[in-house]
Parts: structure tokens; C-alpha cells; sequence
């Protein structure tokens, strides 16, 4: 498994692994509707935009399909004191989840943020959602709890923080 720094012409594997994982992520945790409308297009538009601030990465397999990818910058909501930085997303096709691909992104995004002088970080993961224990098993701590709004449901967000990066 391959980590690198994704690239422009990543957008297109990097939006299929963003539909792919929501969907079979949050299934039973947000509506059906909601996920089934969800556009590879729309997403790798998205990506085409965030790709060039360089804080993205991926993973790929043994014959360079984008399995995985990674991103975060400076902490964008202010309401967590003492945290600076911020894992903004990480999914991982479910076929290739538990096999420390997860933790290999996650540790280029970390050295990234220190790399711009981010010292914490934090990452908001859906209630209800398992990830939750892999963010724990990387010395995670749960800080707060956040309300959201997502397909028209009131949904909570957990909030595990890092202290140290």
C-alpha cells in the first residue's frame, strides 16, 4: 500500500472512495435518499478544488487504484480551545478497512499539519458511526459533542482530540 500526496488527476478515484465509503459508512445513520443522490461528478468537482491546497493524501493498492485518502488543515469551527488543527475527512473502501491503512493516512495528515506549525488536532466522526473506536485506538479522546443538520436530520457529531500531534 502506497501513501502519497494526492495530485489533481486524483480527484476522480478520490470521489469514487468519498461516495463509496458514505454509502456503506453511514447506511442506517443518515437516509437512503440522502445517499443514493450522492454524485461521483458533484464530489470530483469538489476534490479538483481542494486537492491543490496540499493537505490531501491517498492510498493506493498494488496497482494503483485510489483506495483510501486523507485530509486536514487549521481547525475551521474556533470552538475548541487548545486544538489547532483539524483531520478534516478519511475514508477508506470498506474491503480495505483493518489493514492500517487508516492509521499510515492518518499519520501523513498529522505530520503535514505539524509541518505548517499545528501543534492538536481534532476530527468530528458521526454518532453512531464505528470509527469512533479507531480514532481511540490512536490515542484519541472524546472533547465534545456537536449537533449538525444532514439531509434534513438533526444529527450529533462526537468530537476526539489530540492534544499533541
Amino acid at each position: 500500500m502506497k501513501i502519497r500526496k494526492a495530485i489533481i488527476e486524483d480527484a476522480s478515484g478520490i470521489s469514487r472512495v468519498h461516495v463509496d465509503a458514505w454509502r456503506t459508512t453511514y447506511k442506517n445513520l443518515i437516509p437512503d435518499s440522502f445517499l443514493d443522490q450522492l454524485s461521483y461528478e458533484e464530489r470530483e468537482q469538489m476534490w479538483k478544488v481542494n486537492i491543490p491546497n496540499g493537505n490531501v493524501y491517498v492510498a493506493e493498492n498494488t496497482t494503483g487504484k485510489i483506495v483510501g485518502f486523507a485530509c486536514g488543515g487549521k481547525e475551521r469551527s474556533g470552538k475548541f480551545a487548545g486544538y489547532d488543527g483539524e483531520l478534516y475527512a478519511i475514508y477508506i473502501l470498506e474491503k480495505y478497512q483493518g489493514q492500517g491503512i487508516g492509521r499510515k493516512l492518518t499519520e501523513a495528515v498529522k505530520h503535514r499539519l505539524r509541518d505548517i506549525g499545528l501543534t492538536s488536532m481534532v476530527i468530528l466522526v458521526l454518532e453512531g458511526n464505528k470509527a469512533y473506536q479507531f480514532y481511540e485506538a490512536l490515542g484519541g479522546k472524546r472533547i465534545g459533542i456537536m449537533e449538525d443538520t444532514i439531509a434534513d436530520k438533526m444529527v450529533n457529531e462526537l468530537v476526539y482530540g489530540w492534544a499533541e500531534i
